[in-house]
């Protein structure tokens, strides 16, 4: 093995250790979000001397463009309203990711490695949860984040390990991987439970919509129906089981609708109604500029002293994506958003119909990823935290550069897994 071999083994380790961890423990250690990402992060500045040859085409570019779009049209207003250096910490990791996605296109990490991340993580996680649920008596999971993040996290790699079964069909001990996974969305899914999240649950028709685009002709007509039966079934289960806590959260729902209609705002719906309401006066009168960071609040508050809205309202954000950026940027910072789903989102489904169940598997998973993004942001400001940002930033620069990286191997008509150019084995 020559020494150029030998150093691009070496990196591939590397990329697919960090992406193990991206998965396994995001959610079940202190900030576990961060570590695969800051990893490769710090991998990317290999690149500056490996100087390897990317060969970047038009739709990578689309991708780093909506990252980079987003991040620095952020930065620029923090900027001008003279915001506290802080406030950059958030927008500016997705500029972060664009190394990252540079990174991983060079060296993409073992697929294998990336599935078994997110079963770990899956596993972990509702464990986690079961734990503070049902051992330390906490009413819902939260884990070491947020209990809306924990959850919808949760579901969201639940999710990528559905998407990762058109992988698992086609390896070698197929069988195997197929119930790893399946057990990984199931763990997923019940950690979301436990969490009593409902944000992430409305969007799964969509979810199952794009998974259906993409395996669903593989199915035969018998198989699409028991499909369909066992998640009836399942969905169900889960709602009849008290333990759970799906019913109590669904009846919550609806008493907090009744509530609101005969004027009380103090519930959690109440106050999200009224939240909603008043970013949508905010915008109404500054649809172009928006608020500003500090601004939203001094409006907000403006229309609490006017009893237009609860003190609850100006003292957290909208929580709901499109209306606080809205509200906060105008409509740059809504359509900078919308980019940066909508973009990643088309070309990903471009290839959900793939000849290659690999290339198919992660432009499934790809795909999700804005797909649960946008129903999250529905009932949340996912980009508020800490854990929103890293976690779709970093998996969009993996999913896409990892997808890229295998395309051009296949493109080449090499055995997947071999480094585009090179015979060599990864």
């Amino acid at each position: 093995m020559s020494l150029s071999d030998a150093s691009f083994s070496l990196a591939r380790r590397y990329s697919s250790l960090a992406v193990f961890l991206m998965g396994a423990i995001a959610l079940v250690v202190p900030s576990g979000y961060t570590y695969g990402a800051a990893l490769l992060l710090l991998g990317s500045f290999s690149l500056l001397y490996s100087r390897p040859a990317l060969c970047l085409q038009k739709e990578d570019k689309q991708i780093m463009t909506v990252l980079a779009l987003y991040s620095l049209l952020f930065c620029a207003q923090l900027w001008l309203e003279g915001a506290d250096s802080s406030a950059y910490d958030r927008p500016s990791r997705f500029i972060f990711a664009i190394p990252v996605l540079l990174f991983v296109l060079a060296y993409p990490p073992k697929l294998a490695f990336m599935w078994a991340g997110l079963v770990v993580g899956g596993v972990l996680t509702a464990g986690w949860a079961i734990w503070q649920k049902l051992f330390l008596g906490i009413e819902r999971a939260t884990g070491y984040t947020y209990v809306i993040q924990f959850g919808n996290i949760s579901m969201l790699f639940g999710i990528f390990c559905l998407a990762g079964l058109g992988w698992a069909a086609v390896q070698p001990n197929a069988r195997r991987w197929v119930v790893l996974l399946l057990l990984g969305a199931l763990f997923g899914a019940l950690g979301s439970l436990l969490s009593g999240s409902r944000g992430g649950w409305i969007g799964l028709p969509f979810v199952f919509w794009v998974l259906y685009r993409a395996y669903g002709r593989e199915l035969s007509v018998r198989m699409r129906g028991g499909v369909l039966a066992a998640v009836l079934a399942l969905g169900a289960l889960v709602y009849l089981l008290p333990q759970t806590g799906v019913q109590q959260r669904v009846q919550h729902a609806f008493n907090d609708i009744e509530q609101y209609q005969q004027g009380n705002k103090w519930t959690s719906l109440g106050a999200r109604f009224d939240m909603w309401q008043g970013a949508l006066t905010l915008i109404a009168e500054k649809p172009l500029t928006g608020w500003g960071w500090n601004g939203y609040q001094q409006g907000m508050q403006a229309l609490v002293d006017k009893g237009q809205v609860i003190q609850f309202a100006a003292d957290n954000h909208a929580h709901n994506e499109y209306l606080d950026n809205f509200a906060r940027r105008g409509i740059l910072g809504l359509l900078s958003l919308l980019a940066l789903y909508l973009v990643p989102l088309r070309l990903f489904a471009r290839r959900l119909n793939s000849a290659n169940m690999e290339l198919r598997a992660l432009a499934t998973a790809g795909a999700l990823l804005p797909v649960a993004f946008m129903d999250f942001g529905l009932s949340q400001v996912f980009f508020g935290h800490n854990s929103g940002v890293m976690v779709y930033a970093f998996w969009l620069a993996v999913l896409w550069g990892t997808l890229r990286a295998y395309e051009k191997h296949s493109a080449e008509h090499q055995t997947p897994g071999t480094r585009p150019g090179a015979s060599r084995k990864v």
